[in-house]
C-alpha cells in the first residue's frame, strides 16, 4: 500500500511541474488582445472599452484603445467580444499556507505554542510549489492575501502577505503585507471570556511598543506582557505604517476598532464586518476599507446577528472601499479560492452591489487596502500585466478563464485536478496502470 501510496504522490508531483508551466507568450514579447470587452479599471466606474485593443509588452501593459490595430510584432489573441479584466485578487486566503487542513504537515497558517505573537511572519512557511495555487490561477485569480489565523498571543494573529500566483515559484509580492488582530467570536474563550479584555490588551499592546526599549531595560526588572520580539514587530510595524487588519464582525467591536486606530494613528482593515453595515458612514468617514464574504448573509454566532445579504451594496454606497473572501467555513480560503469569490462577488451584485464595484473589489480595490496599487489592479500603462480573458460573466459560476497572464507570462492549463481527470477518464480505462499498481 505504501508502495502505491508513493506512487500515486509521484504521479501527481509529475504533473505539478506541467501545472505552472509558461504558455506560448514568454516575458519580453508583445501580445496583442482585440476586440475585447475591456474593464481596465482606471476610472470610478470601471474603466469600460468596448472592442478594445489591449497591448502587452516586456510584461506590462503598454495599451488600451478601442479599435486599435494591433502592433506589427504582436502575437495577435481575439478576445470576440468576450470580457477582459486585470487579473483577479482574493483579500484574504490560506494559499501557500495549507495544503491539506487535516494533516498538521501542510498547515503553515498559525502557531499554538511560543513566544511568537505579533512577531509570526507567514512570508517563511509560503510553499511556492502547493497544488492549489495552479487551480486558483486557472480559475483567474493572480493575487492574493494571504493571512496567519492563530498564536499563543490573545489577539494578534500575526503578520500576511500579498502572492503572485504566477509560473516561476517567486510568488511573494508583498511581504509583511498586514498586521492581524482578532476580536469577539469564539475566540474571547481564551482571554477569560471577555472581549473587554481583548480590546484592553491591544492598546497594552501598542503602548509598549511605543514607550518600552528592551536594549535600556535589561538591567530592571521587567514589566511588560509583550516580549521582546512581539514589541519590535509592533514597533516596526507603525514606523512604517503597515496596516492593521483586525477580524471581527459585531458592531461594537468594529467601532471599537476604529477608535482604536484613531487614537494610535493606525490605518485600519476591517476583516469580516459582517454587521458593519450598521456603522458604514463612520467607516467611510475614517478611510477604514473592509474585507467582507459575500455569502455572510445569515449569523454563526452571535457576533453576526446583522448579517445582511445587501452588506456590500450598503457599504459602497456609503463611500466604504470594500474587497471579497469567502470563506466556506474557512475550506474556500484554500481550495477554490479563485471560483469561490467570484460567485461570492456575483452574489453581492445579485443583492443590489453595482456591477463595476463587484469588479473593482476583486481588482482594483485589494490593491490599494494591501499597497500594491503601484504595480497591480488596473490595465494602466506600466503596471504589471495580470489579465483574464473570460468565455463569459466572470461572477457568474459557469464562466471559466480562457486565458490568464501573469506579468505579461501566459500561465499554462494543467492542475493536478485535469491530470487526475485525464488518468481516470472513461477514454482511458484500459490503459496500462503504472508499474507500482499492477500485480
Amino acid at each position: 500500500m505504501t508502495n502505491r501510496r508513493g506512487s500515486f504522490v509521484c504521479m501527481v508531483a509529475a504533473g505539478l511541474a506541467l501545472c505552472f508551466a509558461f504558455g506560448d507568450a514568454a516575458a519580453g514579447s508583445a501580445v496583442a488582445i482585440i476586440h475585447a470587452q475591456a474593464w481596465t479599471m482606471m476610472d470610478a466606474s470601471g474603466g469600460r472599452i468596448d472592442d478594445a485593443t489591449i497591448v502587452i509588452r516586456d510584461g506590462h501593459y503598454e495599451s488600451v484603445a478601442r479599435g486599435a490595430p494591433p502592433p506589427s510584432d504582436a502575437r495577435v489573441i481575439d478576445a470576440a467580444g468576450h470580457l477582459v479584466t486585470p487579473g483577479l485578487m482574493n483579500a484574504d486566503t490560506q494559499l501557500g499556507l495549507v495544503e491539506v487542513s487535516s494533516l498538521p504537515e501542510t498547515r503553515d497558517y498559525g502557531v499554538n505554542r511560543g513566544p511568537l505573537g505579533a512577531a509570526f511572519d507567514v512570508q517563511y512557511g509560503l510553499n511556492a510549489n502547493s497544488m492549489l495555487l495552479p487551480v486558483a490561477l486557472g480559475d483567474g485569480l493572480t493575487r492574493a492575501a494571504t493571512s496567519p489565523t492563530a498564536t499563543p498571543d490573545p489577539v494578534f494573529l500575526g503578520m500576511g502577505a500579498v502572492l503572485r500566483v504566477q509560473p516561476g515559484g517567486d510568488i511573494l509580492d508583498r511581504p509583511r503585507a498586514a498586521m492581524y488582530a482578532g476580536v469577539g467570536g469564539l475566540d474571547i474563550r481564551r482571554e477569560g471570556g471577555s472581549r473587554s479584555a481583548q480590546w484592553q490588551l491591544l492598546r497594552n499592546a501598542f503602548d509598549e511598543a511605543k514607550t518600552f526599549n528592551p536594549s535600556r531595560s535589561a538591567a530592571v526588572p521587567r514589566d511588560q506582557l509583550q516580549n521582546a520580539v512581539n514589541i519590535a514587530a509592533l514597533r516596526a510595524m507603525l514606523d512604517t505604517h503597515m496596516p492593521l487588519a483586525i477580524r471581527a464582525t459585531r458592531e461594537s467591536d468594529i467601532r471599537q476598532a476604529v477608535a482604536l486606530a484613531r487614537d494610535y494613528h493606525l490605518r485600519l482593515i476591517v476583516v469580516g464586518g459582517s454587521e458593519a453595515w450598521r456603522c458604514a458612514d463612520l467607516l467611510a468617514a475614517n478611510k477604514v476599507a473592509v474585507v467582507l464574504d459575500p455569502e455572510a448573509d445569515i449569523p454563526w454566532t452571535f457576533d453576526d446577528l446583522g448579517s445582511r445579504a445587501g452588506n456590500a451594496a450598503m457599504l459602497v454606497k456609503a463611500g466604504v472601499t470594500i474587497a471579497f473572501s469567502v470563506s466556506g467555513n474557512t475550506i474556500q480560503l484554500s481550495h477554490n479560492a479563485g471560483s469561490a469569490v467570484r460567485e461570492g462577488a456575483g452574489l453581492a451584485v445579485a443583492s443590489g452591489l453595482p456591477y463595476a464595484e463587484a469588479l473593482k473589489a476583486l481588482t482594483v480595490n485589494p490593491a490599494h487596502i494591501f499597497d500594491i496599487s503601484d504595480h497591480y489592479g488596473s490595465m494602466a500603462r506600466g503596471q504589471d500585466a495580470d489579465l483574464v480573458v473570460w468565455d463569459g460573466d466572470p461572477l457568474e459560476p459557469s464562466t471559466a478563464a480562457d486565458v490568464v497572464f501573469v506579468r505579461g507570462v501566459q500561465a499554462g492549463r494543467v492542475t493536478h485536478q485535469s491530470l487526475l481527470r485525464d488518468r481516470y477518464a472513461p477514454s482511458h480505462a484500459q490503459d496500462r496502470w503504472p508499474a507500482a499498481y499492477r500485480p
